[in-house]
């Protein structure tokens, strides 16, 4: 499986990515990961629509806690017709406590602890940790991946305006 080391670092230390490197103007791969009841969930399921794909090590911790929370915030913003999917290696039944308790309700969350399918489709696996590196794609209504954000260093939150503003011009 391809590699890629300095790509992204936590607290400044390299870490070494897996998968496959997606482009702008890719296919977005498919991939199967787990909703809050185990049930699976393809992404094939959301073509159609705008797709927002967040990806974070976990939501147990203070970014990712941010990150998604602020995403659901903005969802109201981007409207109906996107679909935002946070993706960690979280377990399912984790993700739905983690839910219930930040109030979480205009965005979906999914489990990639199973296979890691979305990690490698994407390349955004961390092979030392087995966690998602800290990565935004915006996929538009054809399938296309049109924005890719992999933040340089996982304990930073990413550039929320320029993922907004690539979403508002796909809707």
């Amino acid at each position: 499986m391809p590699e890629r080391k300095g790509v992204i670092t936590l607290h400044g230390n390299p870490l070494t990515l897996i998968g496959n490197e997606v482009k702008v103007g890719d296919k977005a791969p498919d991939f199967t990961v787990l909703d809050n009841s185990l049930a699976p969930v393809r992404f094939e399921s959301f073509r159609n629509k705008v797709s927002v794909l967040v990806s974070v090590p976990s939501l147990d911790t203070p970014v990712c806690d941010t990150e998604a929370r602020r995403f659901n915030l903005e969802a109201s913003a981007v409207g109906p017709d996107v679909s935002i999917l946070v993706v960690s290696m979280d377990l399912p039944f984790a993700q739905k406590r983690w839910c219930a308790a930040a109030g979480i309700s205009q965005l979906q969350t999914l489990s990639d602890h199973r296979d890691a399918s979305f990690g490698m489709a994407y390349g955004v696996l961390i092979a030392e940790l087995r966690l998602l590196a800290r990565a935004v794609f915006v996929v538009d209504s054809g399938g296309i991946i049109r924005y890719i954000q992999i933040v340089p260093e996982i304990a930073k939150e990413p550039d929320y305006a320029a993922i907004l503003e690539a979403v508002r011009k796909l809707t």
